[in-house]
C-alpha cells in the first residue's frame, strides 16, 4: 500500500526544497509513495512562484490557496483553516513542511490537530532572535514534528540543546541537492550574464527582502545608501522583491538607488547563474546565503544574526547592520577564505529523507 505525502510549499525557498524531493520521489519511490502538493500562495508574484514551478520541473500544484498579502496572524489563520479541510479529504500518512515560513506552521498545526505526523525539513535552525517571525514559526513546528530532517550538525545540536533527540536525522541540506543540480543546468541554460552585459566576478548580487530591513525606513534608506556607495567602484545588480519595490516607493527612495541596476525578480536558473557568477552577494535571505556559499561565492548578510552560524564561522559570511558605511567598507573589503567545509553533505539528502519517511509504518 502506497504511503500519501502532502507538501506543504509558499515561498522560494520551499519550492526549491520541494523539488529535490518531488524529484527523489519520482525517480526512485513513484512505487511506494504519492505526493499531493499545496501551494498556499505565500509569494504570489509570478517571478517568485509560477516560474519556479516550470523551472524546477515541480508537479502542479493539486491545491493553489492564494492566500496573500495579510498580517502574519490572518495569513496563518487562513492558512490553517483551508489547509486543515484539504488534509481531511486527502487523509495522508505524513505531512511534509519546509524551513520557517506561516506556511510551515500553518501545515504542521493542521497537521497535529489532526493527529497526523508531521515532518519537518531543514530542522532545528536558530537565529535566537523571537522578534523574527520565521524564528517562532522554526521552534513550534520543530516542537510538533515526528520526524526532524536537519541540514548540518549544528542543527542537530541546536535541537539536543533543547531537549529534542527522538527522530532527529543529519540527512545534510536539500538545497545543496538542488543547487548542484540546477546550478550545472544554469550555466547551460541560462543567458541572464548576456542580456546584462555582465562578466563573472566583475558584479555585486544584492537582494533584500526582510521585514526587520524593509519595514524601518532608515534601516531601509542606509541598505540603499551602501549599495549606491558600492555602485560607484563596483556593478550592483538588484532583483527586487515586489513588496520591498512597493515599499520603496511608499518612502520616496528611489533615488537613494543611485547607479545600483534595479530588475526585476529573476527565474530561479536565472538568479543561481548570477549567484555563481558575482564577486559577492549582498543579501538578508537565509536561502540566499547558503547558495552562495555553495558555489563558493562571499556573502555580506544584512542582517545581526543568521540560523546559519557555520558560514559565519568558516569566514564566507559576513553579518552587517544596517548602516550605510559598513555596508560599503565590508563589501568592498572582503576577499575568499582559502576553505571552505563541507557543511552540508553529498547531494543525496533528498533521498535520505523518502527513504526514511518509506519506511515509516
Amino acid at each position: 500500500m502506497k504511503i500519501k505525502i502532502v507538501s506543504i510549499v509558499g515561498a522560494r525557498p520551499q519550492f526549491i526544497k520541494a523539488a529535490a524531493i518531488s524529484r527523489a520521489i519520482r525517480s526512485e519511490y513513484a512505487d511506494q509513495i504519492t505526493e499531493v502538493l499545496v501551494h498556499t500562495g505565500q509569494h504570489y508574484d509570478d517571478n517568485m512562484s509560477r516560474v519556479f514551478f516550470d523551472d524546477l520541473d515541480i508537479p502542479k500544484p493539486k491545491y493553489n490557496l492564494a492566500i496573500i498579502a495579510a498580517r502574519h496572524g490572518e495569513m496563518t489563520g487562513r492558512m490553517l483553516e483551508r489547509i486543515e479541510s484539504i488534509l481531511l479529504d486527502e487523509r495522508p500518512d505524513w505531512v511534509l513542511v519546509y524551513g520557517d515560513t506561516n506556511s510551515t506552521l500553518a501545515g504542521a498545526l493542521a497537521a497535529i490537530k489532526l493527529h497526523m505526523r508531521v515532518a519537518h525539513v531543514e530542522a532545528g535552525l536558530r537565529s535566537f532572535n523571537m522578534k523574527m517571525p520565521e524564528e517562532v514559526n522554526r521552534i513550534l513546528t520543530d516542537r510538533i514534528s515526528s520526524l526532524l530532517f536537519c541540514p548540518s550538525g549544528y542543527s542537530v545540536a541546536n535541537l539536543a540543546s533543547e531537549g529534542i533527540t527522538k527522530g532527529v536525522y543529519n540527512v545534510g541540506d536539500v538545497m545543496y541537492d538542488t543547487s548542484l543540480f540546477y546550478g550545472q543546468k544554469a550555466e547551460m541554460v541560462s543567458h541572464i550574464l548576456e542580456n546584462l552585459s555582465l562578466i563573472k566576478g566583475s558584479f555585486i548580487l544584492a537582494t533584500c527582502h526582510r521585514a526587520e530591513n524593509t519595514d524601518n525606513r532608515e534601516r531601509l534608506s542606509q541598505i540603499l545608501s551602501g549599495l549606491a556607495n558600492v555602485s560607484k567602484s563596483i556593478p550592483v545588480i538588484f532583483p527586487l522583491h515586489p513588496r520591498t519595490r512597493k515599499i520603496i516607493s511608499s518612502h520616496g527612495l528611489e533615488s537613494t538607488l543611485g547607479d545600483v541596476t534595479v530588475i526585476e525578480p529573476l527565474p530561479f536558473l536565472d538568479m543561481l547563474r548570477l549567484e555563481a557568477a558575482a564577486r559577492l552577494v549582498v543579501t538578508d535571505s537565509g536561502g540566499v546565503q547558503k547558495e552562495a556559499y555553495f558555489f563558493g561565492i562571499p556573502c555580506v548578510t544584512l542582517r545581526e544574526e543568521t540560523e546559519w552560524i557555520e558560514t559565519i564561522q568558516a569566514g564566507w559570511n559576513r553579518l552587517v547592520r544596517a548602516n550605510s558605511e559598513e555596508i560599503t567598507h565590508n563589501i568592498l573589503t572582503f576577499s575568499n577564505p582559502l576553505n571552505r567545509p563541507h557543511f552540508y553533505g553529498d547531494g543525496r539528502a533528498a533521498y535520505r529523507i523518502v527513504n526514511m519517511i518509506s519506511k515509516q509504518q
